[in-house]
């Protein structure tokens, strides 16, 4: 997080739109976490109280995933800040939430945020799939990567999934973990959740081992078809692959290749 930012670091017709809903902003702290939003900050407003804000130009290749998180937070249980706004115009798209106070979790091994991010996983496991919001199944984002329709259908199901369990899409608050940035938010069997965590937790600095010894408490995982799981870390491996040979080169995008290379290895 940067330090405090003058009013002007807002561009001035997004700032116009925010406070037609707020009012006068009294100051703004931007954010930099995030790899995908424009605009990303806390706000303070003329009478003290916080919001964050997020929000991308209107032909942003993503910006489709701002409705779908407004769409999608109603349905979220309380794990996500609330969504207090969306508004568009003025070539802007943007979302206001309640802000919370927290720090993005430790994934490192021996990290008391741990078992907050499973307990929150394990929520979410039982929250189904709200059919009023226009999700991408599990089988269609990993047709690329799956040449056997047979294996695509065990990625099926009827949980919500959060998908993007970048440690910065965490909040440690209050002792528990609050999830942000659902724009990839899918349908789909309920052990894929921990599953895609596996390869975050190996990022981190678990081994194979220790990463599933990490998400086996999960009730959807261990109760999930071995081969289904070697499947699926297959396909994560050619997908980060994918990205890592497409995307202009980072060392993030390298590392998550790496860590999905390794995983789909032990589960050789």
């Amino acid at each position: 997080m940067s330090p405090q930012h003058r009013l002007t670091d807002l561009p001035a017709d997004a700032r116009t739109l925010i406070e037609d809903r707020t009012g006068p902003i009294q100051s703004v702290t931007m954010l930099t976490a995030g790899l995908n939003s424009s605009i990303a900050a806390r706000l303070i407003l003329a009478d003290s109280t916080s919001i964050f804000v997020k929000g991308m130009q209107a032909d942003h290749r993503w910006v489709w995933t701002q409705r779908r998180e407004a769409d999608i937070n109603r349905h979220t249980r309380g794990l996500a800040p609330r969504v207090l706004w969306h508004v568009t115009g003025q070539g802007w798209d943007l979302l206001g939430f309640e802000h919370v106070d927290g720090v993005h979790a430790d994934y490192r091994p021996g990290s008391a945020h741990l078992q907050l991010v499973l307990q929150a996983m394990w929520s979410l496991a039982s929250t189904p799939a709200p059919s009023s919001v226009d999700l991408k199944t599990m089988p269609q984002r990993m047709s690329t990567y799956v040449d056997d329709p047979h294996i695509l259908k065990t990625f099926a199901g009827s949980t919500l999934l959060h998908t993007d369990w970048k440690s910065d899409n965490v909040l440690i608050t209050d002792g528990r973990a609050r999830l942000v940035d659902w724009g990839w938010a899918s349908r789909g069997a309920a052990w894929i959740d921990p599953a895609l965590w596996v390869i975050w937790l190996i990022v981190s600095g678990h081994t194979p081992q220790q990463a599933e010894a990490q998400v086996h408490p999960h009730p959807a995982w261990h109760a999930t078809d071995l081969t289904t799981i070697d499947s699926f870390a297959r396909a994560q491996a050619r997908m980060w692959e994918s990205i890592a040979r497409t995307d202009a080169p980072s060392e993030w995008t390298h590392r998550m290749h790496q860590a999905a290379v390794t995983w789909a290895k032990h589960r050789q």
